[in-house]
């Protein structure tokens, strides 16, 4: 009688530290499938080189170059980065061409926003020009706009400069906040 109780020692020792040892081995694998279960922000596409021609009844309108695009349109607020910067032209009806470039670009797509960063320059087909550090594109009313330091330069040799500027994107309307600057007329 006296073995018996002995090994039923040993098996309700046996048994609760194959319990505890199983505890900590599930909060291990717990933690594992907290970690995997967190948002992650893995793009769910990616190109290099990228060169987009956007048409209109066979017509071009514009052209996206690009050294790298991410997207990230299975997120809960789709995106798309490019995380090297872009370089677009824009082409009217009539042909005329012009440009913005940036080091860094994101477009969301439910606000219809694309926020350009780092050298921001739009070169106009007649010689405007702006250019800052940061400039938001609003697509859906076709309007830019920045509270960052700016410098305009017109095909004149005029210029302004100050903090804050929207305008439209055919440069006819132009709102500074504060600036300066000389205007010079055409003849």
């Amino acid at each position: 009688m006296n073995v018996q109780i002995y090994f039923h020692i040993i098996d309700k020792r046996f048994f609760i530290l194959l319990c505890v040892g199983f505890l900590f081995s599930c909060e291990s694998d717990l933690k594992k499938v907290q970690k995997l279960s967190e948002t992650s922000f893995v793009p769910s596409g990616s190109a290099d080189t990228i060169n987009l021609k956007y048409t209109d009844s066979g017509r071009i309108k514009s052209i996206l170059k690009s050294p790298k695009m991410l997207d990230y349109s299975a997120v809960s607020n789709p995106f798309t980065e490019f995380p090297k910067g872009i370089h677009l032209t824009l082409m009217d009806v009539n042909g005329y061409k012009s440009t913005v470039v940036s080091n860094y670009a994101i477009s969301y797509k439910k606000t219809k926003i694309i926020d350009l960063q780092g050298n921001v320059v739009i070169t106009s087909h007649d010689g405007k020009k702006l250019e800052t550090s940061q400039l938001y594109y609003d697509q859906k009313n076709e309007w830019f706009f920045t509270e960052k330091a700016f410098k305009y330069t017109d095909e004149a040799g005029g210029y302004l400069e100050g903090p804050g500027v929207d305008f439209s994107k055919d440069f006819k309307v132009f709102n500074m906040q504060r600036s300066n600057g000389e205007v010079n007329s055409i003849d």
